[in-house]
């Protein structure tokens, strides 16, 4: 949990901007609070910024917005619960709605991209817990 409240860390596991390391970032508000705001712009990735909505000691919910290269509003919703010996199960969940005609053209090349980036993205953070 610690390394998804803290937005400082997200570059180092997320793998939208692992693909461009040199876009602009801007980080603002604290970690673990509501507001604390990770702002990105880039050619490969776009623009947009990820909020936290809300936090308590079992989840993180955060306002995806997306600005280029379509604009879209999504939530990332993360539950985090203990699970076996000193094991937390971390489950990811986002939901969004894409702008005509993206939704219909795209829709399932972009829900397929997505899984593997959801799974690239929970093995990156997983390896940065336990490293």
């Amino acid at each position: 949990m610690n390394r998804v409240g803290n937005l400082n860390d997200y570059a180092n596991w997320n793998p939208w901007q692992q693909s461009e390391p040199t876009s602009s970032r801007i980080i603002t508000g604290s970690p673990f609070t509501t507001g604390h705001t990770y702002a990105w712009q880039g050619k490969k990735v776009g623009m947009g910024s990820l909020t936290i909505r809300s936090i308590d000691d079992k989840h993180i919910h955060f306002d995806l917005q997306f600005l280029k290269p379509w604009k879209s509003k999504a939530k990332d919703n993360w539950l985090f619960e203990p699970w076996g010996d000193e094991e937390t199960k971390v489950t990811w969940q986002n939901s969004g709605t894409l702008p005509w005609p993206i939704a219909r053209l795209m829709g399932p090349i972009l829900n397929k991209n997505l899984n593997y980036q959801f799974e690239k993205g929970l093995n990156n953070l997983k390896k940065m817990c336990e490293g």
